[in-house]
């Protein structure tokens, strides 16, 4: 039978101290109480607590003395602040000394037994894991983190790659993982912000809970409320039944906010209420819905120069931006192209039922010195494209053709009577003539092993094209294709198209 938890209450108001040892006890627990940080310290050192609720303010010194002694002594409790409603910054810097977590005053009982319980669980599982972790050969290949197993273990060697940069993205991951704090996880477009958020949640205490994840700039503007935080039945037109948001999908588990920098501002200012308020009312309801999840969120963007701007609040920023993991682009771990190659070719291959064709180290050579701008999600697109076309054992890549895969011997083959283009030829003028050798009528080419990867890469490629051709003007490149805006930001959300500023136009060419 499990030992009944210890907690310490810290609070210097007697009635307020009551009320936390009352509703604790309540819940089983053995329940200890302090008025000041001395008195603090003195239950502190007579025993061992499972978890400690300190308020922020007290007599004889603050509650983050309590928290940074915890962290220096290496002791294992977990630390829950109380703040005074409006302190985001006392909440922030908490966190980012180690506490587990925080409670605004006045702290709502049910939001307080779930956030203990929650500390609770989190302290009293470290141990297991640590006597169950995992050989050290394991703990290698998942970068040095000891302490994660199971599912965690299994999150952190997707992240494929050995290098410097790679290992202290997986050793930060282990470590964020613990507490609650917001994480936001920030990169370039196509380096795998997602899988290592999804990473933190494995290795999370919140590893059973759900993991919803949300691309905040492929909603239309209308939805984001009704899709952040539920709608009742009636609240608008087409809502005929009540239906839940994304906060409360991801009740006891993880919320990913990808591309966050795509918020508009007047979202922001209800997300960042959500976030400190831990409650959300959904549209046509009177009631305040408590929500236990933690957030963690990622972008491509600058958020340091969106604030400035004006583009983003600073007091969001501030909230999720508690604890920052920075994702290498794939031109600063180049060693890892021979890993990453594999684990892609053998996921394409097992996906289109066939056999993992094999790269020439000549190949791997060529790929380390591509750009590869669009880092591994171009990577894959490009073994994609090459494993639909390959008709051999040898994989083969014409990357001097923007990526474009060819089949081994055609250059050979082409006959003499067609010469390659001339210096003065424009490349599009070419284009006939290969594609006379690529598609004859008679050998038609081989069926993509992945259709929808095939289809998405013909539609990024026409609509990067169409935006170069408008200079990045959004409006005009949609009219030239037929398109809504709407439709075209969707479009460029969802295939991870980047201007070379970074987002999807440019200051002079606004046009939303």
């Amino acid at each position: 039978m499990q030992r009944p938890a210890n907690i310490l209450v810290i609070d210097d108001e007697p009635d307020l101290r009551t009320l936390y040892e009352l509703t604790l006890l309540r819940e089983g627990y053995r329940v200890e109480a302090a008025g000041s940080v001395s008195e603090a310290w003195e239950h502190l050192e007579a025993g061992q607590f499972d978890a400690v609720i300190t308020d922020m303010r007290l007599p004889d010194g603050q509650g983050m003395e309590i928290i940074h002694r915890i962290q220096k002594d290496q002791r294992t409790e977990r630390c829950v602040v109380m703040t005074a409603y409006g302190s985001a910054e006392n909440a922030v810097e908490a966190l980012k000394a180690g506490a587990f977590d925080y409670l605004t005053k006045p702290v709502d009982l049910k939001q307080f037994r779930a956030v203990v319980a929650s500390a609770v669980q989190a302290q009293q599982a470290a141990p297991a894991k640590t006597m169950k972790a995992a050989p050290a050969a394991q703990g290698e290949r998942a970068g040095d983190t000891p302490g994660v197993t199971g599912s965690g273990i299994a999150a952190l060697e997707r992240l494929v790659g050995n290098s410097e940069p790679m290992r202290l993205v997986k050793s930060r991951i282990a470590k964020v993982a613990r507490g609650m704090a917001p994480v936001l996880v920030r990169g370039e477009s196509g380096t795998g912000k997602e899988l290592v958020a999804r990473a933190v949640h494995a290795c999370s205490q919140r590893s059973d809970g759900p993991f919803v994840a949300v691309n905040c700039g492929a909603i239309p503007e209308n939805l984001l409320e009704a899709e952040f935080f539920g709608a009742r039945k009636g609240s608008y037109t087409g809502s005929s039944q009540d239906r839940d948001g994304y906060f409360q999908a991801a009740r006891g588990g993880t919320l990913f906010l990808d591309e966050i920098g795509d918020l508009p501002l007047a979202m922001q200012s209800k997300l960042l209420r959500a976030i400190q308020e831990r409650s959300v009312r959904s549209i046509g309801s009177t009631q305040e819905d408590a929500v236990d999840v933690r957030i963690v969120s990622a972008t491509h963007k600058d958020l340091h120069a969106e604030v400035n701007a004006g583009r983003f609040r600073q007091d969001l920023f501030y909230r999720l931006n508690v604890i920052e993991i920075a994702v290498p682009a794939l031109r600063d771990r180049r060693e890892d192209l021979p890993a990453l190659c594999a684990a892609l070719l053998a996921r394409i291959a097992h996906d289109g039922g066939l056999p993992v064709p094999h790269l020439s180290a000549d190949l791997l050579q060529r790929l380390a010195q591509h750009p590869l701008h669009g880092n591994v999600r171009e990577l894959e697109n490009l073994l994609h494209r090459a494993v639909a076309l390959n008709d051999g054992d040898e994989l083969h890549l014409d990357l001097m053709g923007g990526g474009q895969p060819a089949v081994a011997g055609l250059a050979a083959s082409a006959p003499s009577s067609s010469p390659p283009p001339g210096d003065g030829e424009p490349p599009a003028a070419a284009a006939p003539a290969a594609a006379a050798f690529v598609e004859p009528k008679t050998a038609p080419p081989p069926l993509p092993s992945d259709l929808q990867a095939y289809l998405d890469q013909q539609e990024r490629e026409i609509l990067v094209r169409a935006l170069h051709e408008s200079g990045f003007n959004r409006t005009a490149a949609a009219a030239r294709l037929g398109m809504s805006l709407r439709q075209i930001r969707y479009r460029i959300a969802r295939l991870g198209i980047t201007t070379p500023n970074g987002d999807e136009g440019t200051a002079s060419n606004a046009d939303d």
